[in-house]
């Protein structure tokens, strides 16, 4: 079993930033993808920003140029950096992370609580 523990969310004004931080914990695995989400009620959820094994990141339209996602192997982590936050941004942000303990022959996917992110005057 892998669990995700998501950080960092809170309220900010126009412009200003907030980094999230998502930590993954559990028996002996390995991380593939490790992506983020955010979700607005009443919408679908959608895809923020991504980054693969090898580093390789992907970004929404939306966001590119503001928001920059990173992870630490060792540590298991993925951070996304949130800058020039507009009210546009305000959602729940979910983990997302593809991993498969020692014990399993296949990958699955484990999503964290959720952290809400608002941004308003």
């Amino acid at each position: 079993q892998v669990q995700l523990a998501e950080s960092g969310g809170g309220s900010v004004q126009p412009g200003g930033s907030l980094r999230l931080s998502c930590a993954a914990s559990g028996t002996r695995f390995v991380v593939y993808d490790m992506d983020w989400y955010r979700q607005v009620p009443g919408k679908e959820r959608e895809s923020v920003a991504s980054i693969d094994s090898l580093g390789a990141t992907k970004y929404a339209d939306s966001v590119k140029g503001r928001f920059t996602i990173s992870r630490d192997n060792d540590k298991k982590t993925v951070t996304l950096e949130m800058n020039r936050l507009k009210p546009e941004d305000t959602a729940v942000y979910y983990c997302f992370v593809r991993a498969r303990t020692y014990e399993q022959i296949a990958s699955y996917p484990y999503w964290g609580q959720g952290t809400q992110v608002t941004v308003s005057s």
